[in-house]
């Protein structure tokens, strides 16, 4: 059996096209819309209404961590303007590309950057959309838990704790849980390009030592500083940013 993995994909049809290659399925671990790429600023949602001398503006606040300023200077770019009509409208041209370069089978999970709700719209037959469920691929026993936890940030899809946890839960045991989100792993948190921790879950982390998976597999942070580790009884391993790389990880068994 063979499964290629993929996350952060923010934007990348071209290489998502190809990324089933090859594989008996495909599994996403979220964040497909690119509202700004901050390799690139002349790419995404936020130049593309913008510009890129804001999105080199609001990149610079925030990598700085001034995330109030960057908020109040956001909220100055927006006014006037119907907010939530503009980025849902460029989001279902994101979302139209990305779900039709899915190869079948593809089992999918949110990103902290996804937008939730229009996911059912695109998900054609065989693109199997996953949030607190399992899925069983192979004799494998996946468990899929979609979104982040609340962030200064403020990204389209946090939730709090609890309702993570709930998730977390309501999977049981499994051979292979699949997050965007990693651990509360310092190692597995910090990005080093960025040069911060992201947040990770310490939920998560009590789970893969009583779950004991063989697999847990998640993105989100970017350049981790650590890749691949073992917690306990499971390889966890941050399977890449699909934008940057075009390179699906590779699960066999």
């Amino acid at each position: 059996m063979r499964v290629h993995v993929v996350s952060d994909v923010h934007g990348n049809s071209e290489d998502l096209a190809k990324a089933g290659e090859g594989a008996d399925a495909l599994v996403c671990l979220g964040d497909l819309i690119l509202f700004l790429d901050y390799a690139d600023h002349s790419r995404g949602i936020f130049p593309d209404l913008f510009g890129v001398e804001s999105a080199d503006r609001i990149v610079a606040l925030r990598t700085a961590r001034r995330f109030d300023e960057a908020r109040a200077y956001s909220r100055r770019l927006w006014d006037g303007l119907d907010r939530e009509a503009a980025t849902e409208a460029a989001v279902r041209k994101q979302y139209a590309e990305l779900f039709a370069a899915f190869p079948t089978p593809t089992y999918a999970t949110y990103g902290n950057v996804d937008m939730p709700p229009l996911w059912p719209e695109y998900a054609r037959a065989g693109v199997n959309v996953l949030d607190g469920e399992t899925a069983v691929i192979g004799g494998w026993r996946f468990g899929f838990v979609g979104g982040g936890l609340r962030t200064p940030m403020n990204t389209p899809y946090e939730i709090d704790d609890e309702t993570y946890a709930a998730k977390i839960a309501a999977l049981g045991e499994v051979d292979v849980l699949c997050t965007h989100i990693p651990p509360e792993v310092p190692d597995l948190c910090y990005d080093t390009v960025a040069r911060r921790f992201e947040r990770g879950s310490a939920q998560l982390l009590e789970a893969l030592h009583t779950l004991r998976p063989r697999y847990h597999l998640f993105g989100h942070v970017h350049q981790p500083l650590v890749q691949r580790m073992r917690v306990g009884a499971t390889e966890c391993v941050n399977v890449g940013h699909f934008n940057a790389t075009g390179t699906p990880w590779v699960l066999e068994w």
